[in-house]
């Protein structure tokens, strides 16, 4: 099953790359302006609310709810996790861009 979370992720992150690189390039676009903020924007609420869903399945498992299985609270737990860890290095790589732009010399 953990297959198939990873499978959805990469297909969820290929989505974002193709929208990514068809957004039209002119105006502030083409220098990372709202379509860059409104991609970072969407992303974010999606790992929001892939930690949000995975919360939910969690709490309705521990209260004993018969219709959520241990295995899909786990997968959704897991999914969350890579999400987040995704956003978090590519937060990284941004700041080390940002450092490296903000130390050169003109």
């Amino acid at each position: 099953m953990s297959d198939i979370a990873i499978n959805q992720v990469l297909a969820q992150m290929r989505t974002m790359a193709s929208q990514a690189t068809s957004e039209p390039k002119s105006g502030l676009d083409s220098v990372g302006g709202p379509g860059f903020s409104s991609l970072m924007s969407q992303s974010l609420n999606e790992v929001n609310e892939s930690i949000q869903v995975s919360k939910g399945l969690a709490q309705q498992f521990e209260s004993g709810d018969p219709t959520v299985s241990l295995a899909e609270v786990m997968v959704t737990a897991q999914k969350a996790s890579l999400q987040f860890t995704g956003m978090t290095e590519v937060r990284n790589k941004l700041l080390n861009a940002y450092q490296e732009v903000m130390n050169m010399q003109v």
